[in-house]
């Protein structure tokens, strides 16, 4: 039997006075009331709905190729479980600048966006299945090959807060899931991915999930490291940014021993006053506490990662050393302590973290 969450159930409760909050979404609808062949056409009428009482989107098991952004807060959308309700899209970069706002064809790409508060998402798949690996493969100069091949599944956009994802799955290779917002959980999940898979610079709590690293088309190394788990260009003025907690760290069979780093630091080139170039204050923040490591973790954990240097070309370097990262309390083959960073004068434990994502968020006392 399935059965909502925490959470949802006490939401559910509080709106139980007001009108029908349900909606559905399900193939044959025919003139049911409430129900939609398409999660857009849900999403749509949620946006019609004006008043602030939480809606829930009850989608049915089955492929829904749809390419989506969640604008209405108090939204729930709920699916019939991983490997039953799947959402899926093939965006990438190179071709997707017309679906951001400032033409970033990266964020562009995302399966669903998040540009809202106060969403809950359940049980179902969501995946950017851009065929990267196949791309990867195509030798240099091959007219097909695509250049800006990041595909994003889930991008939590600048108005994104007090997010919950519970129960579902995340795929894509190059940058699987995109934090810029404020608070986002995850917990009970998988996301999946190869390079700098868990990126950006929001507030990220991924917490009891299985985070798993995926195939390469090449065996491409930088560096060292075939690829990267996290990228993050959190504010050098933000208290956290992705804090990975209590969750295991696994590989698809084609990824090898002591290939695949933690992560490294982004300076995204940013416009400032004086010219475009690597934020200097994008001072990367990603925590792992209490994991489960498999032996794919390279023994040094972390690495460097280039930037726009002041004269356009890419040839700054940002170390880690020079970051906030710590792995901490972790186990298993690829586990080691690994704290450094010159900013860094404390690591913050996980009931510190949980403090900063509880602050007017109610419900995150439930989340835990």
């Amino acid at each position: 039997m399935y059965r909502l969450p925490l959470i949802a159930i006490g939401l559910l409760t509080a709106t139980a006075t007001h009108a029908q909050t349900d909606l559905s979404v399900r193939p044959d609808c025919g003139k049911a009331p409430a129900c939609f062949a398409t999660i857009t056409d849900a999403l749509a009428a949620a946006d019609r709905e004006t008043s602030a009482r939480w809606l829930t989107i009850r989608v049915a098991a089955g492929d829904y190729a749809e390419k989506l952004t969640i604008r209405r807060a108090n939204v729930r959308l709920i699916g019939a479980g991983v490997g039953h309700t799947r959402l899926h899209f093939g965006a990438v970069a190179e071709t997707a600048a017309m679906y951001d706002r400032n033409k970033w064809g990266t964020a562009g790409s995302a399966t669903l966006t998040i540009a809202t508060t106060d969403v809950t998402i359940d049980g179902l798949t969501i995946e950017n299945d851009f065929d990267h690996p196949a791309n990867d493969a195509l030798p240099a100069g091959d007219p097909r090959k695509v250049s800006a091949s990041q595909a994003v599944a889930v991008a939590l956009d600048t108005a994104s807060d007090r997010v919950l994802f519970d129960r579902v799955a995340m795929f894509g290779y190059q940058d699987t899931l995109l934090t810029r917002g404020r608070r986002a959980v995850i917990r009970n999940s998988l996301v999946a991915g190869n390079v700098d898979f868990i990126f950006g610079n929001g507030m990220l709590l991924i917490e009891d999930s299985e985070i798993r690293t995926r195939r390469r088309g090449t065996v491409t190394t930088e560096g060292g490291f075939a690829s990267f788990i996290t990228a993050p260009s959190t504010p050098i003025a933000q208290p956290v940014g992705i804090v990975i907690y209590r969750s295991r760290l696994t590989r698809e069979a084609e990824v090898a021993d002591a290939s695949i780093a933690l992560g490294r630091p982004w300076h995204p080139t940013t416009r400032f006053a004086d010219g475009r170039y690597a934020d200097p204050n994008a001072i990367g923040q990603a925590v792992f506490i209490d994991c489960t490591m498999d032996a794919h973790i390279h023994p040094d954990g972390w690495t460097s990662m280039a930037g726009t240097a002041r004269d356009g070309s890419k040839t700054a370097v940002f170390r880690p050393q020079e970051s906030r990262f710590a792995d901490v309390g972790s186990r298993g083959p690829g586990a080691r302590r690994r704290d450094i960073g010159i900013r860094w004068k404390q690591v913050p434990t996980i009931a510190e973290v949980r403090r900063i994502f509880a602050k007017d968020w109610p419900a995150f006392t439930v989340v835990r």
